[in-house]
């Protein structure tokens, strides 16, 4: 099992480096050519998403992005540290901004996502969140002499 780690200031210019250091990996993990794309967009929203809420929450630590291959997936796991709301709560230390237009927003990235990748996880409480995102892999081909 190989495993990339990428962390990045909350810096919306960083996203795009995330997106390309992704689709790399994961066509080296052997993710179909065809859906590299997906690969590419659904790690974009993630990351964005991200990236969003450290800037609303003022948090300054990185942005986590881990690339993990295994024998027949290839994952990717968008972590934050932004406080979330559980069950209907405001989030701890959220703002008196608009928080119906934070959660639409958050809520339309995440359908977004759903919508690119098969196998999706979201995980989140008052310590951060985590977006898992699962492909299959398709073995090298075997070439005989």
């Amino acid at each position: 099992m190989a495993t990339v780690e990428l962390r990045f200031s909350a810096l919306p210019e960083h996203v795009r480096t995330a997106r390309l250091v992704a689709a790399a990996v994961a066509r080296r993990a052997g993710v179909d050519e065809a859906v590299l794309d997906e690969v590419r967009l659904a790690v974009g929203e993630a990351c964005t998403r991200a990236v969003g809420l450290h800037q609303t929450g003022g948090i300054s630590a990185p942005v986590k992005v881990l690339l993990i291959e295994e024998e027949k997936q290839f994952s990717i796991e968008v972590g934050d540290e932004a406080p979330h709301a559980v069950s209907g709560e405001r989030a701890p230390g959220a703002g008196p901004g608009d928080p119906d237009g934070e959660a639409d927003e958050d809520e339309m990235g995440l359908a977004v996502i759903s919508g690119l990748v098969d196998d999706v996880e979201v995980s989140a409480g008052e310590h951060g969140g985590l977006i898992k995102m699962t492909w299959p892999t398709t073995p090298p081909p075997t070439i005989l002499v």
